[in-house]
């Protein structure tokens, strides 16, 4: 898919450009802890001003913040919050932790004023996305509110996008391949729970080939092997492999065409 180029206006670009900038040196540098410079990020995009969360004792009215006011200043802080993958009992607690602030800054910039501003949002997230997932290729776009598990399982390959509210179960793993597209409320899962005992938990890795559609609202369950330029259709439940060229569709989804090699491979060029 091709997309526009679009832009803000000179100075908000140069204002937006700052903003990453300084925001990517100060997560990375090593000179301050990456949960302060979320905490202190978030505050100011929440409440606005200049000061950071250490000056806010400052303030002359911050005593005077009712009880609700404090927990969502200190919900700024990823020491703060827990998220559902942390309570799962397969996780690297040390790899969590290390893309913790980033996957919580990235979490809360979606739910912020900012979140709608794609502009600034395609940007910050694949800033951040390299901080977070096993690998990032080129020209990554991810528009707001996708939610994954782990984050140090999910591997993307160059020119994939992702698009509103995908759901990304890397528990077990996911390998998304080159030139790949994931539509908007698409769910991919990598574990699975057994039928007798639901705490019988199941992780095998899924992989979406190059070229590969995975379309509104479809749901690729753990373990599946998509193949290259093979498609999901709106909906479809894919409970076994999609083959290399296949259109399935349906719940189980089944191929109801089979593309043609030509027309799929000038599509990608």
């Amino acid at each position: 898919m091709v997309y526009r180029e679009l832009a803000a206006q000179p100075q908000a670009e140069n204002d937006f450009s700052e903003f990453l900038e300084g925001l990517f040196t100060a997560l990375t540098d090593g000179r301050r802890d990456p949960n302060d410079v979320v905490r202190d990020t978030l505050y100011q995009i929440y409440c606005g001003g200049s000061r950071g969360f250490d000056q806010i004792a400052g303030i002359p009215d911050v005593g005077n913040l009712s009880s609700a006011a404090l927990v969502v200043v200190h919900s700024f802080d990823p020491r703060n919050i827990t998220t559902e993958p942390e309570y799962y009992s397969e996780i690297d607690v040390a790899a969590y932790l290390e893309r913790k602030p980033f996957m919580w800054l990235w979490q809360m910039f979606d739910r912020s004023p900012l979140g709608q501003n794609a502009l600034l949002g395609h940007r910050l997230r694949r800033m951040l996305a390299p901080l977070i997932f096993h690998r990032v290729g080129e020209n990554f776009k991810c528009w707001h509110y996708v939610e994954w598990s782990f984050g140090y399982n999910l591997s993307f390959g160059d020119n994939v996008v992702v698009h509103r509210h995908v759901l990304l179960d890397d528990r077990g793993g996911i390998e998304i391949g080159n030139n790949v597209s994931i539509s908007d409320y698409a769910n991919i899962y990598s574990h699975t729970h057994d039928i007798e005992d639901i705490n019988n938990v199941d992780n095998r890795v899924t992989r979406i080939g190059d070229g590969a559609r995975i379309t509104y609202h479809a749901t690729v369950l753990a373990g599946v092997q998509v193949g290259i330029q093979a498609l999901v259709g709106t909906g479809a439940v894919a409970t076994s492999d999609v083959e290399p060229y296949h259109v399935k569709v349906g719940v189980p989804a089944k191929t109801v065409k089979i593309k043609s090699h030509r027309t799929a491979t000038a599509r990608t060029e």
